[in-house]
């Protein structure tokens, strides 16, 4: 069992910047593809972005190309998403999740552990 326990969410204006972190909870962090999904209001979870398990290859989805930005640090158990520029249109709970498999883009299907989630607010 893995747990993922997601911090760094809050309310920021448009155009303002936050780093989302998830920190994993076992050592086998390293084997897992990592991503980030999101949820608004009265929409279902959509995809984000992921990387792959040495943090050499990314894939995002088309509204967060070149705002967002995801890493990760192995020696860490930990992955971040930097948000700059954002909308609020990204206004939503952003998930961690880990996946066996690293796939562009990710399904839900395919993650085996999910964070519980942090609330993003961009306000207009």
């Amino acid at each position: 069992q893995v747990q993922l326990v997601e911090s760094g969410g809050g309310l920021v204006q448009a155009g303002g910047s936050l780093r989302l972190s998830c920190a994993a909870s076992r050592r086998t962090f390293s084997t897992y593809a990592m991503a980030w999904f999101r949820q608004a209001p009265g929409k279902e979870r959509e995809f984000v972005t992921t990387i792959n398990w040495t943090g050499t290859t990314t894939y995002y989805t088309d509204s967060v190309k070149g705002r967002f930005t995801i890493s990760r640090d192995n020696a860490k158990n930990t992955v971040y998403l930097q948000m700059n520029s954002l909308k609020p249109e990204d206004t939503a709970v952003y998930y961690c999740a880990a996946s066996r498999v690293y796939a562009t883009p990710l399904d839900g299907k395919n993650i085996v552990y999910w964070g519980q989630g942090t609330q993003v607010t961009v306000s207009s």
